[in-house]
């Protein structure tokens, strides 16, 4: 059946060999047992039941969670070559059922559908209809109170199998699982038997880096100038964060779009469809965005704040690289990010166990974001992985060239500043003596006479801010809990002030412009795509992946079997685009001979 397996995913899916993962998962469902297969984003996770379903008799649900994923998938599914279709709150009644009825007669192999519709007797007695040999559940996370998306309509599918007339093979499947989301995957969606796959939860093409105490918007602006030509995520904790963002950028000339979930369905479902296009480069948006999407060519996730679990920033930084090219994840620090996180996690309802379940989780990723160690190595052990060499050489920490400057004399200033303060003020009003502003609150409390009064007047507010949260995530300063949180000396500042020891500060160097060689050959490729992408109103992704786009340009492929050969170009693939690319590359190896080059 292996072999079977190859078959299918070269002609369809124009790759010759199965990852190590895929392989075992794959060989697991096509020996018939009910599968766990946990494996990182871009490990290739739906080829693992893509495959087997069509290999199988009859019909396989996929359950995933929502819409535009489904929509998303099949698309692409299409692009193959591969009869699939999707049934959701988009479609009438009618079309519901002609779907069902074409799936019935063998016209789709695959069928998506969201976990809400199983809680309908009527739609979960039309399904009885149809041959079902397989169900896929995606995300499979969802069915647990403990992990970091809970979807209670999930609870249902485990049922829903029972109630079958002949219950079908299962696979749960996702991308981030501790041991108590495991357990809980295969007691509430009653898994038979399972074999679990842990497929690693490396992703070797990603470079991590953590941020403290920058001036988040300086950063953001900088970075985001800097990488002109590539799409990004920036993720923000809050939809006023992101309404913000999203406008600030906008202003500076930059094309940004948004997405959070106070907005109508309708502009969500537009700035969405603006990323996928590649007509905005970049997207702000609440951690609402990206479950729904399957966009490969994301070169950078920025996190503006820190999430609240590592599960959670995790799934949400493994949005870049989905091609296995290289990609950044960025996470720009700050104490509030604390405060506010805290905050939203104890307004909750939730019961206290789980509330202190998710403080508990909420403080790992405080630890993450203050390690000096290395940030792949903390990632993986987090998730279970104690294999893991000292330094992977690729993360900020293990590559950290930024440069070293003595900033004692600033923190003394402000040190100072808040022991005359008497430790009774939060960050604003501290750093507006320090800039010695004539506000009404400063000359009210009479501040303006204290001896540290406008002793940063050379710095913006919002840089004395900066140096205050540097500070704070070198634990030289705390935040206070509760809603207006008061600025408070740790023990450590003792000696600073004494003269005894120093303070040192880590600083970035400039962002270098990443700028593009419009006469390179991947570049002319990529224009092609576009072109092709808007013919076909269809993301340029899922015309070709970047990494096939690069292979070509590298391998240069003259006839129809070499490009073939090509990772990502499938038969239906090579029917429909592959002369215009042949031209391409054709035109552009002339061009150089022509030129002697």
């Amino acid at each position: 059946m292996m072999n079977k397996a190859l078959q299918i995913l070269q002609k369809y899916f124009g790759y010759s060999q199965l990852r190590e993962g895929q392989e075992k998962v794959i060989a697991s469902l096509l020996q018939g047992s009910d599968t766990l297969a946990i494996m990182p984003t871009g490990a290739g996770k739906s080829l693992s039941y893509q495959i087997p379903a069509l290999l199988f008799e009859g019909v396989t649900l996929v359950i995933s969670p929502l819409i535009s994923l489904m929509k998303d998938q099949v698309d692409a599914l299409e692009q193959y070559g591969v009869p699939a279709t999707f049934i959701n709150s988009s479609l009438t009644l009618r079309e519901t059922r002609n779907r069902i009825e074409k799936a019935r007669l063998g016209e789709y192999k695959l069928l998506y559908i969201a976990p809400e519709r199983l809680e309908t007797e009527s739609f979960a007695s039309l399904l009885e209809s149809l041959p079902i040999s397989f169900v896929a559940i995606d995300e499979a996370h969802c069915v647990s109170q403990w992990g970091h998306d809970f979807r209670p309509s999930y609870l249902r599918l485990g049922p829903f199998l029972q109630g079958l007339s002949q219950r079908p093979l299962v696979g749960a499947f996702t991308a981030t699982a501790t041991a108590e989301v495991k357990q809980d995957i295969v007691r509430l969606l009653r898994l038979i038997n399972p074999k679990i796959f842990v497929t690693g939860f490396d992703r070797p093409n990603l470079t991590f880096s953590t941020l403290r105490g920058e001036n988040k918007k300086v950063f953001l602006l900088e970075y985001v100038q800097a990488h002109p030509e590539q799409c990004g995520i920036v993720y923000a904790a809050t939809r006023k964060e992101v309404d913000a963002l999203q406008a600030f950028l906008a202003g500076k000339g930059i094309k940004a779009g948004k997405y959070h979930a106070g907005m109508n369905d309708i502009e969500r479902q537009q700035n969405q469809e603006d990323f996928l296009h590649d007509r905005v480069n970049v997207i702000v948006a609440t951690n609402a965005f990206g479950m729904g999407i399957d966009k490969s060519n994301v070169r950078y996730v920025l996190h503006y704040n820190m999430p609240k679990t590592m599960e959670a920033y995790y799934q949400e930084a493994g949005r870049a690289g989905r091609d296995g090219e290289p990609a950044e994840c960025i996470l720009v620090y700050s104490p509030q990010d604390v405060v506010l996180q805290r905050h939203m996690i104890e307004q909750t309802t939730l019961h206290p166990e789980r509330k202190l379940s998710e403080l508990k989780k909420m403080q790992e990723m405080v630890d993450y974001c203050h390690t000096t160690r290395c940030l792949r190595k903390t990632i993986l052990e987090y998730f279970g992985e104690n294999d893991v060499p000292e330094e992977c050489g690729n993360c900020g920490n293990c590559k950290d060239d930024r440069e070293t400057v003595d900033f004692t004399i600033e923190a003394q200033k402000i040190f100072s500043c808040i022991y005359r303060m008497r430790e009774r003020f939060g960050m604003n009003l501290v750093a507006e003596v320090l800039k010695g502003s004539r506000n009404k609150k400063v000359l009210e409390l009479k501040f303006d006479r204290l001896s540290t009064y406008g002793l940063m007047n050379q710095m913006p507010v919002q840089e004395i801010k900066d140096c205050m949260n540097y500070l704070i995530t070198e634990n030289y300063l705390r935040l206070s809990t509760g809603e207006y949180p008061l600025v408070k000396l740790e023990p450590k500042v003792v000696p600073v002030l004494k003269g005894e020891a120093k303070v040192f500060r880590k600083v970035l160097r400039k962002i270098e412009k990443k700028n593009a060689d419009p006469q390179s050959l991947f570049e002319r490729l990529r224009v092609l795509r576009r072109a092709i992408a808007a013919r076909e109103k269809l993301p340029p992704y899922m015309i070709f992946a970047d990494n096939t786009l690069r292979e070509m340009a590298e391998s240069c492929p003259t006839g129809r079997t070499a490009l073939l050969r090509i990772n990502g170009v499938g038969e239906k693939k090579l029917e429909k685009y592959g002369a215009e690319f042949l031209d391409e590359i054709q035109a552009y190896v002339q061009g150089r001979e022509t030129l002697g080059v």
